[in-house]
Order: structure tokens, then C-alpha cells, then sequence
């Protein structure tokens, strides 16, 4: 049994996997919990992605595991990292990217993660992460009207409303909801203009949009800790 753990802002997710297949799902919000179930479930090799504990940290409360990936710059990763900046770029984007390729791996991929902030990465073909955008997700957004506004209200819709607001609530849930559609489909459209893309969506907010995105997408909800998973495969040898 493999087990990908990542430690969000606010909860732990773990996937626990049978090789390639997730076969639980699990959020907890302490690494006590954690520990727990790794042990309850007699888990073998681990991967750990934290955007919140340092490594040090992480790997003490984990020290009687032997089989333990902590994911950060130096692990071995089974994509070619070709960003600019490869010490900036976040491990959730390294996971997700590695995700794509497992389902995907002929194929150039373009990742739509969907969450706090919306991120576009592509893949291409032959196995090389590019980069790609970053924007401000919904709630981001909302929170942005309110806070550089006087008289603006804090709003956390999740509906796609009609177009044309007739209050100032519905007008500002247009700008929002709508503005995220329309900035997804148009990226997609600029993106196939220039190459062929499979399209894969992901992230916490996905399900608002998806029905509203225009061209052939894959769902992968649990993509990140799949991509996990896969880099772990790609190091157990090497543990």
C-alpha cells in the first residue's frame, strides 16, 4: 500500500493506492490522524507534499516510516522540468503535472487546476512541463471587490448567474462566475491555436465550472495526489 499525503492550508489529504489505483480518499486535519491511518492501513512507501510544514518538521513526525518521499527541488521526478524558474515552482504543480502524463503520456496536456488560484500548466508530448498562467481564483476575487471597495459586499457564490445583473450582488456574481468562464475558454482557444491539447480539469472549484467549458475536458479530481503517487513509484527503487 502507497500512501500521498498533502498538507493544504486548511486539511490533509491522503491518498491511499494499490499501485496505480486510489482506493481511498481521506481528509483529515492533524498529522496525528495521519499517522494513524498510515498505520492502520499497514502502508508501506509515502510521499509527502507540504505547502505548510517544513521538511524538517514533517520528516521527524515521520521518522518511523522507512519508505518516506518528502517531495521538494531535489526529488527525482518523472518530468522534464523545463520552467524558468524550476526553485519557484510550486509541488502541487509538479504533482498535477505528473498526473497528467500518467493518464496522457503521448499527449500535449493542458492542466486547468481550479482552487484558490486558477492554474494553467502545459505538458507537452515529450514530457516537458512549460509553465503556462496564473490568476486569482473565485473566492479571490470576491474578496478583492469587497477589500479595495467602499461600499462593495463580501459574496461567496457558487452559481453561475445570468450575464446581465439587475442588482448590484448579481451584478458583481456575474463578473465573477462569468468572468472565470469566459477567461477559461478563451485561454483554451488560445492555446489550440497553436497546438493540439488534451484538457484536464482539477481543483476544489472545478465542479462550478466545468459544464460551462466549451471544449472536450477530463475530470481528474484527485489528479494531484495520483501525480504523487506516480512520482513515488518513479523513487521507490531509489529509496
Amino acid at each position: 500500500m502507497n500512501a500521498s499525503i498533502d498538507f493544504g492550508n486548511t486539511r490533509i489529504k491522503i491518498g491511499l493506492f494499490e499501485n496505480d489505483q486510489l482506493v481511498e480518499l481521506i481528509r483529515v486535519i492533524s498529522t496525528q490522524e495521519v499517522l494513524e491511518i498510515l498505520k492502520a492501513n499497514n502502508v508501506q512507501n509515502i510521499i509527502i507534499s507540504s505547502v505548510t510544514l517544513p521538511k524538517e518538521e514533517i520528516l521527524m513526525a515521520f521518522s518511523s516510516f522507512k519508505n518516506t518521499v518528502f517531495l521538494d527541488k531535489n526529488t527525482p521526478f518523472p518530468i522534464i522540468n523545463g520552467y524558468g524558474t524550476p526553485e519557484t515552482l510550486g509541488y502541487d504543480r509538479m504533482a498535477a503535472a505528473a498526473g497528467a502524463k500518467f493518464y496522457f503520456p503521448e499527449d500535449n496536456c493542458l492542466i486547468i487546476d481550479i482552487g484558490t488560484a486558477i492554474k494553467y500548466d502545459l505538458v507537452l508530448a515529450d514530457n516537458t512541463f512549460k509553465g503556462g498562467i496564473i490568476s486569482p481564483g473565485r473566492a479571490m476575487r470576491f474578496k478583492a471587490l469587497h477589500t479595495f471597495t467602499k461600499n462593495l459586499p463580501l459574496l461567496d457564490s457558487t452559481i453561475i448567474p445570468d450575464l446581465v445583473g439587475n442588482s448590484t450582488n448579481s451584478c458583481m456574481e456575474s463578473g465573477v462566475m462569468n468572468g472565470i468562464v469566459a477567461e477559461i475558454n478563451g485561454i483554451i482557444e488560445e492555446y489550440i491555436k497553436k497546438l493540439k491539447i488534451t484538457i484536464l480539469i482539477c481543483g476544489g472549484d472545478a465542479p462550478y465550472f466545468e459544464s460551462k467549458i466549451k471544449y472536450p475536458t477530463f475530470a481528474a479530481p484527485n489528479l494531484v495526489l495520483e501525480g504523487l503517487n506516480r512520482i513515488l513509484q518513479y523513487n521507490v527503487n531509489k529509496i
